[in-house]
């Protein structure tokens, strides 16, 4: 199931931050910041990379598949919390 425009654009709104960016792929949509790939929207779900910041930030997020066959990611649930969002871009940007 593709993720639909509506989702993508509901995440970029909570976030309303121009460093935020995304690139269609295949059906789904890949979350940049400031250039640098961090996340993406699969099946209308915010999923993050895990890296060492993200799961500081987030250390008991779910794991999921973004797709069969590929590696885990983080399900960032509270995507109408800005504050939140604004945080987690924080903690990944250092």
């Amino acid at each position: 199931m593709a993720s639909s425009k509506d989702y993508l654009a509901f995440v970029l709104d909570q976030f309303a931050n121009p460093d935020v960016t995304f690139k269609p792929m295949m059906g789904e949509f890949l979350l940049y910041y400031k250039g640098k790939l961090f996340g993406g929207i699969y099946d209308d779900r915010f999923l993050i990379k895990p890296t060492k910041e993200a799961l500081s930030f987030m250390p008991d997020a779910k794991r999921e598949l973004p797709y069969p066959g590929a590696k885990e990611m983080l399900l960032v649930e509270e995507v109408d919390n800005r504050e939140y969002l604004t945080e987690l871009l924080k903690a990944i940007e250092e």
